[in-house]
């Protein structure tokens, strides 16, 4: 029987018959990041860790250029 989670996004299918990894087909965006959201929040729970309260303008990143800079490849 699924449980409250699973009614809540739709995504309960009989084993083996379950769809590739590509769920757009059958689930609609929504649905998608409700997936997303529930795994987020139950890995910060396993990791120990309370959730974030910051807001996205103070999200600690640091941005990282994909390739070196040319004048670097020449040294």
């Amino acid at each position: 029987m699924p449980n409250s989670g699973q009614r809540a996004w739709g995504g309960v299918f009989p084993l083996g018959s379950e769809p590739g990894s590509d769920l757009s087909g059958v689930t609609t965006p929504e649905q998608r990041l409700a997936m997303m959201w529930e795994l987020a929040l139950e890995a910060w729970e396993l990791a120990g860790h309370a959730l974030p309260t910051y807001d996205r303008a103070s999200i600690p990143v640091r941005v990282r250029p994909l390739y070196p800079p040319a004048d670097r490849l020449r040294g």
